[in-house]
């Protein structure tokens, strides 16, 4: 078998695979847990469930450190701008994950002081449903990522659209329908 007969190696492989690969493998997460998911959010994180086989062995406690935000239960309407400027602070390319089903829609929460969907604040890359989801569903969740990640749908997405900025639209502002994945519980 001769070097003609490999598809991909260090001599022929494309320099966006590489970086993609680099990517995926290097996702930090941003701690940003509001509610009873965060605890899940935690738990994903310790021994049991053990996120370092990902690259994700430790949350960052600063946004210019992360580049994934797993937003972590409900988000009050005081919350919402801090939530953006963390967002507007991490470093490109940064992704988002919707962790539970008061950040994905409000949940049972469905008031005036609860943002119904933290789509409406920051553009959400895989939506993580239940109450609360297991970590085995936020592990399904960031794999699913990965995936996107390594296929370049992510970026297919986000070149095809304009940045999103709350201050740009007022407060008659509405999010454009993303293209996102919405995952199931993993069995």
């Amino acid at each position: 078998m001769g070097i003609e007969d490999l598809q991909h190696n260090f001599l022929t492989g494309r320099v966006e695979d590489l970086v993609q690969w680099a990517r995926r493998a290097s996702l930090w997460p941003v701690s940003f847990g509001l509610a009873c998911c965060a605890i899940e959010m935690m738990a994903t994180g310790g021994a049991d469930f053990d996120l370092a086989r990902f690259g994700m062995e430790v949350f960052r406690n600063s946004p210019r450190q992360g580049d994934l935000m797993i937003v972590a239960g409900r988000v009050s309407q005081k919350m919402a701008p801090v939530l953006r400027q963390v967002y507007d602070q991490m470093a490109e390319p940064k992704y988002v994950i919707s962790m539970g089903v008061c950040a994905s829609s409000g949940g049972l929460f469905n008031n005036y002081a609860i943002v119904q969907g933290v789509d409406q604040i920051v553009p959400v890359d895989v939506y993580a449903p239940g109450c609360p989801p297991s970590p085995e569903t936020l592990m399904h969740a960031i794999l699913t990522l990965h995936e996107l990640i390594r296929t370049g749908e992510i970026m297919k997405r986000r070149a095809s659209g304009t940045p999103v900025h709350l201050d740009d639209h007022g407060s008659d502002w509405t999010p454009e329908v993303p293209v996102t994945v919405r995952l199931g519980t993993p069995k």
